[in-house]
């Protein structure tokens, strides 16, 4: 089985489904509740476990109701969470999302205990980065942390996934730590400095990613660098909820490479869970198994 290491958030997610998104100042009602569990870094191991990787996840989670739930329920699906620590700063993470009748989002996260991980915890499971194939790392965590975690998985010589989302204030400095960079275009545009995903790659490979992969939704995902330069289709789906769909392509990057597929094949791969993700509603709800993924291959 692909080993498979995350290194991220755990959060509960309340998604109200509406007719259409809120201007601002007003109230848009009439929508339908879905509470699940969400979070970048636990969808990602969750996505990447139904495709069938062995997967450990290491983050933070609060004392309390939904910590205990999210732990429960990231072990019932088969993921290991020795590395998940209990905190009493914070409350488990919290995110707000409003999805519309096209699946477009919008989405607002009290980070909570996911802010409370440290690099002395994330270093004191030094055992899992040598366990590891791949490493993915996101930024709702602290950076300090998420640099830790590419520096122990680049000594124990593990693949390195950073998806740089939500783009944080602090610049990503070590990007050198990266061997797949994962934005999407507007991250891409934020983080390069430049417009057009293409210009945007070139000036993240030039500042020390191996390769950049850019996704574009529906039209796929772009890659430039060490990996060569590809374009691949996404998958045409009619979508309901795009709320995972990032974190469904980083789980199934992180099996595919895993499985030492070709940079074009692991593409395709990805792209399709993506697009699987955005027809159901939640963010790990969403998440399809492998053999769903098979039969759309």
């Amino acid at each position: 089985m692909p080993r498979v290491l995350v290194v991220g958030s755990a959060n509960v997610d309340f998604t109200v489904a509406l007719e259409r998104l809120p201007e601002p100042g007003e109230t848009v009602t009439e929508g339908t509740l879905l509470v699940a569990r969400g979070g970048k870094g636990a969808n990602q191991a969750v996505a990447a476990r139904r495709l069938g990787a062995e997967v450990r996840l290491i983050g933070c989670v609060g004392d309390d109701p939904s910590g205990r739930e999210v732990r429960a329920a990231l072990s019932n699906e088969g993921i290991g969470v020795e590395g998940i620590v209990t905190t009493q700063q914070g409350a488990t993470g919290t995110a707000l999302i409003l999805v519309d009748r096209a699946g477009r989002n919008q989405i607002g996260v009290a980070p909570g205990a996911n802010r409370a991980l440290t690099v002395a915890h994330v270093r004191a499971r030094a055992e899992d980065f040598a366990w590891a194939e791949v490493v993915v790392a996101s930024c709702e965590i602290a950076l300090e942390c998420v640099a830790a975690a590419l520096a122990l998985a680049r000594g124990r010589g593990a693949t390195t996934i950073l998806n740089p989302a939500p783009v944080p204030r602090a610049p990503i400095d070590r990007l050198d730590l990266v061997d797949y960079l994962t934005p999407n275009a507007g991250e891409a545009a934020r983080l390069g400095g430049v417009a057009g995903e293409e210009a945007a790659a070139d000036a993240l490979v030039a500042r020390g990613a191996g390769t950049v992969i850019v996704t574009l939704g529906e039209a796929g995902a772009l890659c430039r660098g060490r990996g060569g330069s590809h374009r691949v289709p996404g998958l045409r789906v009619e979508a309901v909820d795009t709320t995972a769909a990032g974190d469904a392509f980083n789980g199934a990057l992180a099996v595919a490479l895993a499985e030492r597929r070709a940079l074009p094949a692991a593409l395709r791969f990805a792209n399709t869970v993506a697009a699987l993700a955005c027809t159901k509603r939640g963010a790990q709800p969403s998440l399809p198994a492998r053999a769903e993924v098979d039969r759309r291959l």
